[in-house]
């Protein structure tokens, strides 16, 4: 199957990441002991300008987010269901991932498969391959046409680096687009201007080892860089059928940011990055001959490179236009298939004001993608290469009925991809701010999910029933296989969205976010009749065509709120709770993927405290209630705890123990591609960080 590794010319010795992040917390105790003892005691006001001390509760909800309307508004304001994770919130959660990061969001499903995969979603239909959820990085679209989802194990960054991650719970389609269904996650970097000087940061411990560099520096008065390199080792979890999984994890990767002020009115950023790393799985293959299921160990390799540049032009305060381009280089070498994928993205939009209390933004898209697939017996794609086109623009008027109260919001996507054709994405939106810090916002949205390679090229090869057993009474091996369709069509959801979000005082936030979702023309996969096959050996076949032949429903509820206990602790406390209903259409015969009723858990719970013991002591824990998975994962609580310990603002030093309750516990079961699952390990960990 001409499966490549990429890791061959890679030979880092991951091994010794332990002894060299001993011999830099050796050295940054040290370095850390020598500044204490030959200085006075210093002013907290020193201290990192983002401490918890530091940022109250107002100052939170009066965060800067673009990714409800597309431009600069506060948090308090947005009319939608967002949450915003801060570089503080990240620092001290103790977390070394963004997948992990996410758990932090009320209502957003995160759950770990094994030591490298996810199955992330907003809203209902989780799984590994979620595909109703669209995540950026800096405005880079970071998923695979192959299923209209995400490779987790793909998306690393250096965490220092992260401004904040702003989650959209509910449909975001009316500006970025298609499958922007349930959710829409954006990452978003800090300016190069932010991150001057070097840093180094080593993690070890019982499951982790990581090393980052990173240097920043400037060129003139107005232009701005950081250059950075990581490398991590991610140990394998425990099998859930015994012994170790076959799960570790390993990728290195390096990358650039540029700002430059080239003018007042005219900014321009250039980006870029690669990664390389391989990600074990253990596969549950079926074959047509005996034992006709086969467990194998394997590694799945994976190369990205991406460039983004963009140009932004403001006229005025209310006017202003941005230019963006990026190009990315996807491949992937999995056991059953091989994906070498070419991204290029052209984007334009303008904002401006056609007349008093409106803001108008329009943008044009222009996105190319190809292909080529390497596939094998259990995974086949018809086509194997496949370039397609997608054609998008948007406008969105913000209306200010009354100032400084109520506020409309109407705007529309419309897109032409290969797939599916035409696509509208209305969306309305009304906020009202009846007093200084409460606001009450409620939306209609509708949203799709347009066709993948996987529903309209693929065949998947998942289950085979030995001869003459009660399943498969016929005299060969029988194989029930997932086959797409080219008449399979986009999938719909028209949105319900209302929301309070208020400072009740100068101790307490509170958000509140209930939805209705009605969905139609779902995936479902329909018999066909039953085809003989001799190769590799004689066996029969019954396909299952992708059809839309599904519907269904899902409603909840999702609550933060964040109080200042004292001047040295901050809580933080979430709770969800969601339900998924589907219907089967009188027409459908076949199998329906019902098993999404099942996969998100109704209720979670989630509690945070932040704890500055003193000005350069810092005890944080994070408690976490997961409701069970009926028929699949039993329900789970866990904590985390850190102690840090900043004795400048140069160095920072942490320990900490994760999933502390049980030596481990089971998350998830992935669908699709039959892979034995693992169960999370509790782990403990040492850190450094030394900026200079």
């Amino acid at each position: 199957m001409g499966r490549r590794n990429w890791l061959a010319c890679i030979k880092f010795p991951f091994r010794t990441i332990r002894l060299i992040g001993f011999v830099v917390w050796l050295f940054a105790s040290s370095h850390a002991a020598h500044r204490l003892c030959a200085q006075e005691t210093k002013d907290p006001s020193l201290l990192a300008s983002d401490s918890l001390a530091n940022l109250s509760l107002e100052e939170l909800m009066n965060l800067q987010v673009t990714s409800v309307s597309k431009k600069p508004e506060t948090l308090s304001t947005a009319a939608a269901a967002i949450f915003v994770i801060t570089r503080e919130d990240i620092r001290r959660s103790g977390v070394t991932s963004i997948a992990d990061a996410l758990r932090m969001v009320p209502g957003l499903d995160v759950a770990r498969i094994d030591a490298n995969k996810w199955a992330i979603s907003a809203r209902g239909f989780s799984d590994r391959f979620s595909n109703k959820l669209l995540v950026m990085i800096d405005g880079r679209s970071v998923y695979t046409t192959l299923f209209s989802g995400v490779f987790w194990d793909m998306q690393d960054l250096i965490l220092e680096d992260v401004e904040r991650i702003e989650v959209i719970r509910g449909p975001g389609a009316a500006l970025w687009g298609a499958n922007a269904v349930n959710g829409v996650i954006n990452i978003i970097t800090r300016h190069a201007k932010e991150t001057q000087g070097g840093l180094i940061t080593t993690q070890t411990g019982t499951e982790e080892q990581i090393g980052e560099a990173r240097w920043g520096g400037q060129i003139g008065e107005d232009l701005y860089y950081r250059v950075f390199a990581k490398s991590f080792y991610r140990d394998d979890f425990k099998s859930v059928d015994g012994g170790d999984a076959a799960d570790e994890w390993k990728a290195q990767q390096a990358g650039f940011r540029i700002d430059l002020d080239a003018t007042l009115q005219d900014a321009i950023m250039l980006e870029g990055g690669l990664i390389a790393g391989g990600a074990g799985t253990t596969y549950l293959l079926a074959e047509p001959y005996p034992p006709y299921t086969v467990r194998r160990d394997e590694n799945d390799s994976f190369f990205n490179a991406n460039l983004l540049a963009r140009w932004t032009h403001t006229y005025s305060d209310d006017s202003d236009f941005s230019l963006q381009v990026y190009y990315d280089r996807f491949q992937r070498g999995m056991f059953i298939y091989d994906e070498d994928r070419d991204m290029a993205d052209l984007d334009f939009q303008h904002r401006f004001s056609p007349m008093e209390n409106h803001e108008l933004i329009w943008g044009l898209g222009y996105r190319l993608n190809s292909d080529s697939i390497r596939d094998g017996f259990n995974a086949q794609f018809d086509p194997d290469d496949r370039t397609t086109n997608l054609f998008s623009a948007f406008v969105q008027d913000d209306i200010t009925l009354t100032p400084d109260r109520l506020f409309f919001n109407l705007g529309s996507k419309f897109e032409h991809n290969d797939y599916s054709g035409f696509e509208v994405q209305p969306s309305a939106r009304l906020s009202f701010v009846p007093v200084k810090d409460h606001t009450f916002w409620i939306a209609v949205s509708r949203a799709v999910r347009t066709p993948s390679r996987y529903e309209q090229d693929a065949q998947i090869h998942l289950h085979s029933y030995p001869p003459g057993t009660a399943e498969n009474p016929l005299p060969l091996p029988l194989f029930f296989t997932p086959r797409g369709d080219e008449s399979f069509d986009s999938e719909k959801e028209l949105a319900y969205e209302l929301g309070y979000r208020c400072a009740a005082a100068s101790w307490i936030t509170l958000d509140v976010a209930a939805f209705y979702n009605r969905y139609n023309d779902l995936l479902t996969a329909e018999p066909y009749p039953l085809e003989y096959y001799t190769d590799p050996t004689p066996y029969y076949l019954v396909p299952l065509r992708a059809d839309n032949l599904l519907s269904g429903e899902s409603y909840g509820v999702e609550t933060a709120a964040e109080i200042q206990v004292t001047s040295w602790q901050r809580l933080r406390l979430a709770y969800s709770f969601e339900d998924v209903q589907l219907h089967r259409d009188s027409k459908s015969e076949g199998f329906i993927f019902e098993g999404f009723e099942k996969r998100n858990p109704r209720h979670q719970v989630s509690l945070r405290s932040m704890m500055d013991l003193t000005r350069s002591l810092e005890l944080d824990a994070w408690f976490r209630w997961v409701d069970e998975l009926p028929g699949v994962v039993s329900g789970y609580a866990t904590m985390d705890v850190r102690l840090g310990w900043r004795p400048d603002d140069n160095l920072e030093l942490s320990a900490g123990v994760m999933n502390s309750f049980d030596p481990s516990h089971q998350e998830f079961v992935s669908t699709l591609v039959d892979m034995v699952p693992s169960e999370v390990e509790r782990s403990f960990y040492l850190k450094a960080t030394w900026r200079f």
